[in-house]
C-alpha cells in the first residue's frame, strides 16, 4: 500500500481504490467469481444469476434530483443492469445516527420505494441499527441486489476490441456539480439537478435492439475518466476520446470552468458508458434518444490497438493529450 492508513482518496474510485482492491481485498477474497465489473456472474441451480453489493453515505443526504435512498436504489439496479440482468430482489441496511428525524427517515425510505417500484425490483429483506451521535454522519445505507441474466447476452470490461465506439448514454458530471454545489458555499448560482436514475430498461432497450454489446459501466465514482482507464487497462487497449463531442451540460461546464474541474472525472449517477462494435452504434443511439433517461446518449470515441491501457483525448482545438491516470480525492462521499 502507498501508506499505511486509509485515506478518502482510496475510496474514490481512482487508483488508489485499485490499489487497495488488489492488495487487500483481492489478496484475501480472490476466486472464480471475484469480479471487477459491476456485478458477479454466478451459475445457480443451472441458471445464472448476477450480484452486487453498495454502500452509500453521501453527504448531503438530500439533493437535487434525489436523496440517500434514491440514490441506494439506482446504484444497485444500475450494476446489475451493466451486466444484462433484470433486477429482481434487493435487500438493504440501515446505519441510523441517533437524532436522525423520522419525518427525514421516512422520506428516503418513500423515495427507495418509488424508485424500486419503477425498476421492478422488490425489497425483500433488511437490518436496521442506530449508532451514537457522532459515530455516522447522519445515516448510512447498504444494499445487495440479485438480477437474472439475460441468455445469450454477455458483457465485461475486458471484452472492448479496436475498432468499437465508446458511447455514453447521457450528459456528463452532473451527479458530481450537483453535491459539489450544495456541499460547498462557492457562491454559484447553477441550476443543476443530479441525473441519478434506475436504469435498467435503458439497458433493456439496448438489449432488445442488439446483444453485440461489449461493455456496459456504470459511470459513478470517478466518472467517465476513471471507468475509461479501468476498461482499458482490463482489455489491454488504449481508448480515443473526442472531447466536443462528450456532452456535458451548459450549467456543468461553465462550473467546471470556473472551479477548473474536468466533467470526465465528476461522477454520474444515471449515465453508462457502452462499448459496442461500430456498426451497432447507430441503432442503439437510436434506440437511446428514445428512452426516459437516454436522450442526450453520444458516441465519443473509439477502442484502439495505440496507447495500450491509457485514454488520449483529441482536444477540441486540435491537439491530443493523455486524460490523466485517475487518483487522489476529488470529491469525497458522492454516493
Amino acid at each position: 500500500m502507498s501508506n499505511d492508513f486509509v485515506t478518502l482518496a482510496h475510496g474514490a474510485g481512482g487508483r488508489q481504490t485499485a490499489e487497495l482492491i488488489d492488495k487487500v481485498f483481492k489478496a484475501h477474497f480472490s476466486n472464480p467469481q471475484f469480479t471487477a465489473d459491476d456485478a458477479a456472474v454466478l451459475d445457480v441451480g443451472g441458471g445464472k444469476i448476477a450480484m452486487t453489493t453498495d454502500g452509500f453515505i453521501v453527504s448531503p443526504y438530500k439533493f437535487n434530483g434525489g436523496n440517500i435512498g434514491k440514490l441506494s436504489i439506482c446504484g444497485t439496479v444500475n450494476d446489475l443492469s451493466c451486466m444484462g440482468a433484470r433486477p429482481l430482489y434487493m435487500t438493504c441496511a440501515f446505519v441510523i445516527e441517533e437524532g436522525f428525524p423520522l419525518d427525514e427517515l421516512e422520506e428516503i425510505v418513500s423515495y427507495m420505494e418509488k424508485t424500486a417500484a419503477e425498476a421492478g425490483v422488490k425489497i425483500v429483506a433488511g437490518d436496521t441499527k442506530v449508532a451514537g451521535r457522532g459515530q455516522v454522519d447522519h445515516i448510512f445505507i447498504t444494499t445487495t441486489g440479485v438480477g437474472q441474466l439475460t441468455d445469450g447476452f454477455s458483457t465485461s470490461g475486458a471484452f472492448a476490441k479496436p475498432g468499437d465506439v465508446v458511447m455514453v448514454t447521457g450528459d456528463v458530471g452532473r451527479h458530481g456539480a450537483t453535491i459539489l454545489l450544495e456541499r460547498e458555499d462557492l457562491g454559484i448560482d447553477a441550476d443543476i439537478k443530479s441525473d441519478c436514475a434506475p436504469l435498467w430498461h435503458t439497458v433493456e432497450a439496448m438489449i432488445n435492439t442488439t446483444k453485440d454489446i461489449h461493455v456496459i459501466r456504470d459511470a459513478t465514482r470517478g466518472g467517465v475518466g476513471t471507468v475509461l482507464y479501468e476498461i482499458a487497462g482490463e482489455s489491454g487497449v488504449g481508448v480515443a476520446i473526442d472531447q466536443k463531442d462528450v456532452p456535458v451540460a451548459d450549467p456543468v461546464k461553465g462550473m467546471c470552468g470556473m472551479l477548473g474541474l474536468d466533467p470526465l472525472y465528476l461522477a454520474n449517477e444515471g449515465t453508462m458508458v457502452v462499448i459496442a462494435p461500430e456498426s451497432e452504434a447507430e441503432a442503439l443511439l437510436k434506440t437511446l434518444h428514445e428512452g426516459k433517461y437516454s436522450k442526450n446518449a453520444a458516441v465519443i470515441g473509439r477502442i484502439t490497438e495505440e496507447n495500450a491501457g491509457r485514454v488520449v483525448l483529441n482536444t477540441e482545438i486540435g491537439t491530443q493529450t493523455l486524460l490523466p491516470q485517475p487518483g487522489g480525492e476529488l470529491l469525497p462521499r458522492i454516493c
